[in-house]
């Protein structure tokens, strides 16, 4: 599993990973019953201290979208998808929210802002389904 962390973005570390963590089950590159990491493989891989993961991962539990089963390691839960993708839809809407009223702000129109969103929902769109990532 890939993760991306970004120690100056102003986000905590612990954070990014439970956020990467939900859109990977939302999008289903993690599935019910597969297995993250270990801790131990996740705090070398991003070269965090084990404890940031550990919270990341007591989060993710709270929310029942996880769960530890002896043994055999953490585990995402058979109910952990709706959720994770309910949340997704969340935290997008919220950013393109963010980014429609600092345009609007600047004294754009709707017209000018839709424009840009479908050139770029046009482009984007061709890049990522050729990379083989089917939409949503």
């Amino acid at each position: 599993m890939f993760f991306h962390i970004d120690p100056s973005n102003g986000q905590p570390i612990y954070a990014q990973i439970v956020r990467q963590v939900k859109f990977a089950i939302a999008e289903q590159t993690l599935r019910p019953g597969q297995l993250l990491p270990s801790v131990r493989q996740l705090s070398v891989q991003l070269a965090v201290n084990p404890n940031t993961i550990t919270r990341a991962f007591q989060e993710l539990q709270s929310e029942n979208l996880i769960e530890t089963l002896r043994g055999r390691g953490v585990v995402v839960t058979k109910d952990a998808l709706a959720p994770c993708r309910k949340q997704r839809k969340s935290i997008i809407s919220d950013r393109v929210e963010d980014v429609i009223v600092e345009a609007l702000r600047s004294g754009m129109n709707a017209e000018e802002i839709r424009e840009i969103v479908d050139k770029k929902l046009k482009t984007l769109e061709g890049k990522i389904t050729a990379a083989g990532k089917p939409p949503d």
